[in-house]
């Protein structure tokens, strides 16, 4: 009898827990990922509240990789229903979410960026080549045509016509996206450059990757945390460091910060929407197809976020510095948006 009743008590504690999680299921956007992308996607979620008969999504700071890692733990609502992104995702990602469940992601591209390196007003404006920044911040560099453990302790021993000034750099951790795209596009742009580098490129891919890649770790370059404006308070307080951040942290602060020229090419908003700047990448987010319908509001955000009161060359978006798509690949990612196209 009485092991009966202690099924039918556990039979009715379970019905309970089910009928308590139906009631609290979650009715708000949860957004996860890139700090480069969070204060557009902060403004976008926030408009969206005030405008819509939706709640604001909650929209988090955890960098592109943490971003993805969440992202891709499964379905259901536990787990975020978007991700920012400063870098396309990387097959590993995809292969991750696909392990976890999630299987129809679809991509929608924002947008372009600047990766600058910036410096307090205080100080001399830089100019750096490619190469010079691959040789200020590797952690094995070409000197004399062999490939040694970075020597290099102040500017001007990489080029005389930088400072004499410790080399000091404030960037982001490996979790970013923007020390994945600066690490592709700035040192790997530098480091090819040496004719010893392409001929281990041609024998050993993985080497190569590596050697351009890979930062040196003697207190040159600090990890500064997801969080680019502690770096440009940091530069505020000291006028010899170097930061690593994107463009629209530069605009926010342009009263107390520079952009560095790079080969020839200061980061402004038009070099970066003409591809003159040669540090420029895509930014992104992507969005899991199966909690659309299931989590209030997710097409209407994409709508959002997509129109031209947001994405125009005068919305809101251009004002906090994102760089707008053409209008031709604004058409192609709202017919993806709208036909909720995943990736293949």
């Amino acid at each position: 009898m009485f092991k009966n009743l202690n099924k039918t008590l556990v039979g009715i504690s379970l019905i309970s827990v089910s009928l308590i999680n139906a009631a609290e299921a979650r009715d708000q956007i949860r957004i996860v990922g890139s700090s480069t992308v969070f204060p557009f996607s902060t403004a976008v979620a926030e408009e969206f509240g005030r405008s819509t008969s939706f709640k604001t999504p909650v929209v988090e700071s955890t960098g592109s990789g943490g971003g993805f890692k969440l992202f891709c733990t499964g379905v259901g609502e536990a787990t975020p229903d978007i991700t920012n992104a400063s870098r396309a995702i990387k097959s590993s990602e995809i292969d991750l979410c696909a392990k976890n469940g999630v299987k129809d992601i679809v991509e929608i591209t924002i947008g372009y960026d600047g990766i600058v390196l910036a410096n307090s007003k205080e100080a001399k404006q830089m100019n750096f080549k490619l190469q010079d920044i691959w040789l200020a911040l590797a952690k094995d560099v070409v000197v004399d045509g062999k490939i040694v453990p970075n020597p290099y302790k102040t500017w001007n021993e990489i080029n005389p016509d930088l400072p004499n000034r410790k080399i000091e750099v404030l960037g982001p951790p490996p979790t970013s996206g923007t020390r994945d795209a600066f690490a592709e596009l700035a040192l790997e742009g530098g480091c090819k450059t040496f004719p010893e580098i392409e001929a281990i490129k041609a024998q050993d891919e993985n080497r190569y990757t590596a050697l351009c890649h890979t930062i040196r770790e003697d207190g040159a370059y600090i990890e500064a945390g997801e969080n680019d404006n502690l770096i440009v308070g940091k530069l505020q307080a000291n006028p010899n460091a170097v930061g690593v951040f994107g463009y629209s942290f530069l605009e926010e602060n342009s009263d107390v910060i520079q952009g560095s020229i790079v080969e020839g090419s200061a980061p402004t908003f038009e070099n970066i929407a003409d591809k003159v700047y040669k540090v420029s990448r895509s930014l992104f987010f992507y969005v899991k197809k199966a909690h659309v319908g299931v989590i209030p509001g997710i097409k209407e955000y994409l709508s959002e976020f997509l129109s031209d009161k947001a994405m125009g060359d005068f919305g809101y978006l251009a004002e906090k510095g994102l760089i707008p798509l053409t209008s031709e690949e604004l058409a192609k990612v709202r017919v993806t948006a709208e036909n909720l196209t995943p990736l293949k």
